[in-house]
C-alpha cells in the first residue's frame, strides 16, 4: 500500500504539469483541503471526538503566514513551521479542556472558540496587528524554479506536506498510540482501566488535528493572498465536517476525497443548480451522508471487499 500511495503521489505531480495553471489552482486548494481533513481524520474518526474549532485553528494558520509576512522579516517559508506549532498548541490546550467531557459539551466549547476567534481578531488591542475587520493581505509563494509557475509550485509543495501528512497519519494510527486511541473511542472506561491516559491521548489527538488544520490555513493564506475575520466562520467548521463525513472519517483516503468533493462540487451543483444551487448542495450531502454512513471511502471499501467475494462464489 505504501509503494502504491507513493506512486500516485508522483503520479498527481507529473499530471501537473500537464494543466493549465487556473486547474492547478483549483487542484492545490483540493490538496489544502485535505490536509485539514486529515485533521479531522485523527480528531473525529480514530480519537472519537467531536469539535466545531476548526475554522478557528484554520484561521490561526492563516494569521500566522499572514503577521509572519507583515510583521517581521523572515522568509514566508518560515510560517509553515510556525502555524503547526501554533495548532499543535491551540488544539492541545483545547483538547485538555474538552477530552474529558461529553460529545455534546465538546461541541459547544469548540462552538464557543470559533465564534470567539472572529472576534478577537477585531479586538481594538490588536487590531493594528491582524488588520481589524479589513484583515492582511498576504504575498503569494514566488516559486524558486523558473520552469515553474507560482501556482504550480504551490501545488507541488502543497502535495509534498500532504504525502508528509499522509505518511505520519499513517504511522500513528499503527502505533501502540493510535491503538489506544480507537480503544478509548471504543469504551473510554475499560481503556482507562487498562491504563490508558485517555484525556492527555485526546488531547494530543486534538493537537495533531490542530497542526494539520493550522498548516492548511497557512497554505490557504498564501494561496489566496488574504486573511479577514469573516474568512473564518462557523460556517468554515460545518463545512470540514460535511467533508470528512462524505469522504469518510475513518480512513486516510476519506479525508482526499473529501478534499475533492468539497473543492469541486459546489461548481459542478452551481452549474445544475442555477438559482437553487446552495439547496441543492445541501441536499446533495444529507442524501450522501445518509446512503453511505462510512463515506465514499468506506462504501469504495465495502464493494471492494464485497464484489470479489460474489466473483469466488460464481466461480
Amino acid at each position: 500500500m505504501r509503494t502504491v500511495a507513493t506512486m500516485a503521489f508522483v503520479a498527481a505531480a507529473a499530471l501537473s504539469f500537464c494543466f493549465p495553471d487556473f486547474i492547478v489552482f483549483r487542484v492545490t486548494q483540493a490538496t489544502i483541503w485535505a490536509i485539514a481533513l486529515l485533521g479531522l481524520v485523527i480528531l473525529c474518526g480514530v480519537s472519537g471526538q467531536f469539535s466545531f474549532a476548526q475554522a478557528a485553528l484554520f484561521g490561526m494558520g492563516g494569521y500566522a503566514a499572514a503577521l509572519t509576512a507583515s510583521h517581521t522579516m523572515l522568509p514566508p517559508y518560515v510560517a509553515l513551521l510556525l502555524a503547526p506549532s501554533v495548532g499543535f498548541a491551540a488544539g492541545y490546550g483545547l483538547g485538555r479542556v474538552a477530552s474529558g467531557h461529553s460529545l455534546w459539551t465538546q461541541a459547544l466549547i469548540g462552538y464557543a472558540l470559533a465564534i470567539a476567534f472572529p472576534q478577537l481578531l477585531r479586538w481594538r488591542v490588536i487590531e493594528h496587528w491582524t488588520g481589524g475587520v479589513q484583515g492582511l493581505s498576504v504575498d503569494s509563494l514566488v516559486s524558486p524554479f523558473a520552469f515553474l509557475s507560482n501556482d504550480r509550485w504551490s501545488f507541488l509543495l502543497a502535495l509534498a506536506l500532504l504525502a508528509a501528512g499522509v505518511w505520519m497519519v499513517s504511522n500513528l494510527v499503527a502505533s501502540r498510540s493510535g491503538r489506544a486511541l480507537m480503544a478509548a473511542r471504543d469504551h473510554d472506561l475499560a481503556a482507562s482501566a487498562q491504563g490508558v491516559n485517555v484525556v492527555h491521548l485526546r488531547s494530543a489527538a486534538s493537537g495533531v488535528a490542530g497542526a494539520c488544520l493550522a498548516l492548511a490555513g497557512c497554505l490557504s493564506a498564501f494561496q489566496f493572498g488574504f486573511v479577514g475575520p469573516t474568512a473564518y466562520n462557523f460556517s468554515l467548521s460545518v463545512q470540514m465536517l460535511f467533508g470528512v463525513i462524505v469522504g469518510g472519517m475513518y480512513s486516510i483516503p476519506g479525508a482526499i476525497i473529501g478534499g475533492l468533493v468539497l473543492e469541486f462540487l459546489p461548481g459542478v451543483v452551481a452549474s445544475w443548480g442555477k438559482g437553487l444551487s446552495a439547496l441543492l448542495y445541501a441536499g446533495l450531502m444529507i442524501v450522501a451522508i445518509v446512503a453511505m454512513p462510512t463515506g465514499i471511502a468506506g462504501t469504495i471499501s465495502r464493494l471492494g471487499k464485497f464484489f470479489p467475494l460474489r466473483m469466488r462464489r460464481a466461480i
